[in-house]
């Protein structure tokens, strides 16, 4: 008996000397596996607020005031964050910052809120450093932008080619992201119809505003576990009603409530006042992106008790005719900040 014990104890410390032997790039490889079998039950339904990204004065980024936005978030039933998203001018940040904020993030938010963290680059490899940086930040999946600068050179070829590359290589599943007012690329549906059978792509935000290429896309990608995302809130119940199962929207750093409220009409059935809701919000919407940009939503935000503060160079502070005419655009619309 005592034999056969220590046989065991030395059996048994065996095991553990040789799973400890494996090797880091292992290690990945099974964690990619992990992540792409379960990769299609991450569910992005409800809403996301891009989170704006507070500075200071000096531009310095303000990591407190950071916190204290997302406690007050954290009080509306949001699906999770978007971090470095269009609305976080994370175009504007280092590679260093832009980690950190998730990480900041991830550590403010409880773990039933999904965090997405924007990974995009110009280059695939620069994409994947990124990518793998942010999942280990914390971000429980990625949304990647598509390359920009060289316009012409980005055929659906060369996008197929550049998200198949980022969604092999990511430990957490991919978001492919469309936002042609910024980029000017418009993700064709090809595209997604393509990568939407890949195990670690689960779904596209859509910026573009093309409701039918929503609906397109949806019927193209049926079949699989692909969900489409609205980009903004002033078609956020049109894109919903063409099989969209959610919204990634700039407003909703503002009236993160509406927005919540106006997904839960519309999966309750309760269409009138879905889209009266929905009317009301197209104004403010429009102000704080298209109309006003950034310096817009941040000064909506300091308006509606949270900290948005200034822009960094070189987005500059809205004119005294701007903030009027944003002003009644929330106004009017029955959302009074004095109120």
């Amino acid at each position: 008996m005592i034999y056969i014990r220590t046989s065991f104890i030395r059996l048994h410390t065996l095991l553990q000397s040789a799973n400890a032997a494996i090797t880091s790039k292992s290690r990945l490889s099974l964690r990619n596996v992990r992540t792409m079998s379960s990769a299609n039950r991450l569910d992005l339904s409800g809403v996301m607020p891009p989170i704006a990204t507070p500075f200071d004065k000096d531009e310095n980024i303000r990591y407190d005031l950071l916190e204290e936005n997302i406690n007050k978030w954290n009080k509306i039933p949001f699906r999770g964050y978007v971090v470095q998203g269009s609305s976080g001018e994370y175009m504007y940040l280092s590679k260093e910052e832009r980690v950190e904020i998730v990480k900041r993030v991830r550590n403010a938010v409880p773990s039933d809120k999904l965090i997405v963290a924007g990974s995009g680059c110009e280059s695939t490899r620069d994409t994947i450093e990124m990518t793998q940086r942010m999942a280990d930040a914390g971000a429980d999946a990625v949304l990647v932008v598509t390359p920009c600068f060289y316009k012409g050179g980005m055929t659906a070829e060369a996008l197929t080619n550049h998200y198949t590359k980022v969604a092999d290589a990511s430990p957490v599943p991919v978001i492919l992201y469309s936002v042609p007012a910024n980029t000017g690329i418009d993700l064709p549906v090809e595209v997604a119809a393509k990568m939407c059978s890949h195990p670690n792509v689960i779904g596209m935000k859509e910026s573009g505003g093309d409701v039918s290429k929503i609906g397109l896309m949806v019927h193209k990608t049926k079949g699989e576990d692909f969900q489409i995302l609205a980009g903004s809130g002033g078609f956020f119940i049109q894109a919903m009603t063409v099989g969209a199962v959610g919204g990634i929207c700039a407003v909703a750093n503002v009236l993160g409530g509406e927005l919540c409220h106006l997904h839960q009409l519309f999966k309750d059935g309760k269409m009138e006042k879905a889209v009266e809701l929905q009317h009301r919000i197209i104004a403010p919407n429009a102000a704080v992106t298209r109309k006003f940009g950034i310096p817009g939503l941040k000064t909506a935000m300091d308006w509606f008790g949270y900290y948005g503060g200034p822009t960094r160079s070189p987005l500059v502070p809205l004119a005294q005719g701007q903030l009027d005419a944003m002003m009644k655009d929330f106004v009017e619309n029955g959302f009074d900040p004095k109120k």
